[in-house]
């Protein structure tokens, strides 16, 4: 099949019933549901710009071991135009969406990529383990599948391990190992856009899994629509009614997040990837590189992402002519200064690649780790000063039913900017205010915050990694007498 199209998409999630629940009922057909229809329309245009004649080019590649182009978010690395290449498919998908949608498919196709990538760890895992990775990446890249994950624990108790909880099975755990799999039991979050992928990935976050806990220790890959698995949805922003005039962002790229409940699930052993073994479920992100690889595509999405709030800040501030004052062209500045430091990482983290050492390449992680850290803040410093240069005239703006109404001669007259027309610089209001305030926004906003995990956890990771001795050399050169 290899790299398909929206259509296709669609189809599939058609043909693969999912147990979801969302407001209190439970979902028939997702692609018909009036909360998920937006949704999966915008991943099918994703999907759509990959037989687009013009970027077909970009979107794909032709394996080795393939017949049909592949998405090139499935390539695993060797060269450094691979990088490249993957980076600018990535930059059409994220542009595409303004970098609104943490899930596009090509975050967990980078994973999946990693991990194929990573044979002799898994080797090391189990009998069968490294086949398993190998065969589930080339079936997922060969149907262009779109995959999700969960990871998280719930909060149900923070301050106790998993094993220390009240019910043992509050968070995923194997509760028994059968001829056919693992059967697994207790939920994972959060699994955005998990009831509209075509399958689900579960694996542990860095030095999660304490020692003794080898039951909370696995790794997997199964359908959505596996039985016993339920997606339980937050509360919609948008229930399908919205209105693309007053709600331009919410109402088109609305991501659903869930809570997956895994109730007595079957993972066939073909499908387990790691098992009962808590050093390697601490340190498969360190031995796949994971990171490298999931760190390129979020510095791509967050780079687009950026550049768009930044570009809203500029054409608000140009609709008053605010532009025209030196401590607004200040604040703009700032911004434009944050989307060169992100472009020039992600650049350096290319050039810099580091050989796997069997032929592969993977973008240098300490680039893309100081912008997992420094993004969320360039993102919320963003949001902050496009309310700040937007005022009260992102806030008191009519709907598109007053425009149109008796009352439309006096809009027209008095909601005009500086050379803007009332309802170009409505829709410019309101574009910002849903980027920004409602609920949308918010979710956006409080989706960066956490996007990489614990931001301190982050930070000291940052500093871990980084090679110290160049630094410290300088001081032990300053110290030295002539």
């Amino acid at each position: 099949m290899g790299a398909r199209d929206g259509s296709s998409y669609i189809s599939r999630l058609k043909a693969h019933p999912r147990d979801v629940w969302i407001a209190g009922r439970k979902v028939g057909d997702v692609t018909s549901d009036p909360v998920f229809r937006r949704p999966v329309a915008a991943m099918a245009r994703l999907y759509d710009c990959q037989i687009d004649p013009q970027l077909r080019s970009t979107m794909t590649y032709l394996p080795d071991d393939g017949d049909e182009p592949a998405g090139v978010s499935f390539i695993i690395p060797r060269t450094h135009a691979d990088l490249v290449h993957r980076r600018k498919a990535m930059q059409v998908w994220a542009e595409a969406t303004f970098g609104t949608m943490g899930r596009s498919p090509d975050f967990l196709n980078t994973v999946l990529a990693s991990m194929a990538d990573a044979p002799e760890f898994f080797a090391e895992v189990g009998v069968g383990c490294a086949d398993n990775v190998q065969r589930y990446y080339r079936h997922c890249r060969d149907n262009d599948l779109f995959l999700t994950h969960t990871l998280v624990n719930p909060p149900v108790d923070r301050s106790k391990s998993a094993s220390q909880q009240a019910d043992e099975y509050a968070y995923l755990g194997i509760v028994e190992r059968t001829k056919d799999g693992l059967v697994v039991r207790g939920a994972k979050m959060l699994a955005t856009h998990g009831p509209t992928a075509d399958e689900l990935m579960v694996y542990p976050l860095p030095f999660s899994v304490r020692p003794g806990e080898e039951k909370y220790a696995l790794a997997f890959a199964i359908p959505v629509g596996t039985k016993g698995l339920r997606f339980i949805c937050r509360e919609p922003f948008d229930r399908g009614d919205q209105s693309e005039w007053d709600h331009p962002l919410g109402s088109r790229f609305e991501e659903p997040d869930a809570m997956a409940i895994f109730d007595d699930v079957l993972v066939p052993w073909d499908r387990v990837f790691l098992h009962g073994n808590v050093e390697q479920a601490n340190t498969l992100f360190a031995r796949t590189r994971m990171q490298s690889h999931t760190g390129h595509q979020t510095a791509v999405r967050g780079l687009a992402k950026c550049e768009f709030m930044t570009a809203l800040a500029i054409a608000l501030s140009r609709s008053v002519k605010t532009d025209t004052f030196i401590h607004v062209q200040e604040q703009l500045g700032e911004c434009t200064g944050y989307l060169q430091l992100i472009e020039g990482a992600i650049v350096l983290s290319e050039l810099k690649a580091e050989p796997s050492g069997h032929g592969t390449l993977q973008p240098a992680l300490e680039p893309l780790q100081a912008l997992r850290y420094h993004i969320p803040r360039f993102y919320e410093r963003m949001v902050r000063l496009t309310q700040v240069l937007g005022a009260g005239g992102i806030l008191a703006n009519p709907t598109e039913a007053d425009l149109q109404s008796d009352i439309g001669g006096d809009i027209r007259r008095y909601y005009r900017g500086a050379g803007i027309e009332a309802e170009a610089k409505i829709r410019l209001s309101k574009l910002a205010w849903d980027a920004t305030g409602t609920q949308f926004g918010q979710r956006q906003l409080q989706y960066e915050r956490y996007y990489a995990g614990d931001p301190v956890q982050t930070g000291a990771a940052a500093y871990r990694m980084f090679d110290h001795k160049p630094l410290l050399a300088m001081v032990d050169r300053a110290l030295r007498l002539s």
